[in-house]
C-alpha cells in the first residue's frame, strides 16, 4: 500500500503525528487506526464470501482480480490459445520478411527482382544501405537520387 514512502518521509510523518496528537495520545490513535483497518478488511473479506456464495457452486473459483480488464482477457486468451489458433499465427507470421517486403514495394522493387538481386543494385531503383547487422537501413536515403527520381519542376508552384 505504502512502497513508494522513503525514510524520510516516513519520519517526517511521526514527526507531524507527534506534534499534532502528542505523545500521551499517539498510541490509542495508532490503536484506533489499526482496529479501523482490521474492520474494513474484514468487511471486504465477509463482502466477498457473500457474493460467491449467492452466485453458487459454479462460480466457486470466481476470483475479484479477474474484473481487471487486463487480467481478464490474459486469462482467456491463455485458456482459449489453442482454440483461436494463435500458436499457428505466430508461428506463420514472420516481421523481418515483412518488412523486407515493404521496403522493397516502397523502392519500387517487385518480389522476382528482389530474390534474384539479392546482393545487387538495380539501375533504375534506388539501392538499400547495409547497416553493420547485414539488414537493409530503411531510415537512410541513398545519397544522390537518380535522374528519373527527382520531381518535375514546376515553375507556377513556386
Amino acid at each position: 500500500m505504502f512502497n513508494d514512502i522513503g525514510a524520510l518521509e516516513l519520519v517526517t510523518l511521526v514527526i507531524l503525528a507527534v506534534l499534532v496528537f502528542g505523545p500521551d495520545k499517539l498510541p490509542k490513535v495508532i490503536q484506533d487506526v489499526s482496529r479501523f483497518i482490521r474492520k474494513v478488511r474484514e468487511f471486504s473479506d465477509n463482502a466477498k464470501e457473500d457474493i460467491r456464495s449467492e452466485l453458487g457452486p459454479e462460480f466457486k473459483d470466481f476470483d475479484f482480480e479477474d474484473l481487471n480488464p487486463k487480467k481478464f482477457v490474459r486469462k482467456q486468451l491463455s485458456e482459449h490459445e489453442d482454440d483461436l489458433g494463435l500458436k499457428e499465427i505466430r508461428s506463420s507470421f514472420n516481421l523481418k520478411k515483412e518488412i523486407n517486403d515493404v521496403a522493397d514495394s516502397v523502392h519500387g522493387r517487385n518480389e522476382d527482382t528482389a530474390s534474384s538481386d539479392s546482393g545487387t543494385a538495380d539501375s533504375t531503383a534506388p539501392s538499400l544501405t547495409k547497416s553493420p547487422s547485414g539488414t537493409s537501413d530503411l531510415l537512410k536515403k541513398p545519397e544522390r537520387p537518380q535522374q528519373a527520381d527527382r520531381p518535375p519542376f514546376d515553375a507556377d508552384a513556386t
